[in-house]
């Protein structure tokens, strides 16, 4: 998907191909394909910083993914959003940990820790 084409994207429809980005990266990475799964993170990469130009910082439109049914998603917006809405995509992390939702436990517990001893902040 080319940045053209992100920009002429609506906010709702960047929301959408946020989700269908984040559950094929789910269905990659449990399939192991990490070259797929890498080619579709930077495509997320892509998407999110779009909706962080656009005015206003529009990854606000992310904060109602962070209560998915997939962990995935949930997991994609929280480090969307974390600059955001921190304490909520900092909560959502936890429960993505504390409930063991493999594969995305230990992404969200290397986040949370990079939080902690202040190795990861957040953009």
């Amino acid at each position: 998907m080319s940045q053209n084409t992100l920009e002429k994207m609506s906010i709702e429809q960047l929301v959408e191909r946020f989700v269908a980005t984040a559950l094929e990266q789910d269905r990659a990475v449990r399939a192991e394909k990490n070259a797929l799964f890498n080619r579709l993170y930077r495509q997320m990469d892509a998407i999110e910083n779009e909706l962080k130009q656009r005015p206003g910082d529009q990854r606000r439109a992310l904060i109602h993914l962070l209560k998915h049914q997939n962990a995935e998603v949930r997991l994609r917006a929280a480090f969307a959003t974390l600059t955001l809405v921190p304490d909520l995509a900092r909560k959502t992390l936890q429960n993505i940990s504390d409930w063991n939702e493999y594969p995305q436990a230990p992404d969200a517990r290397g986040i949370l820790m990079g939080l902690d001893d202040g190795s990861y902040t957040p953009t």
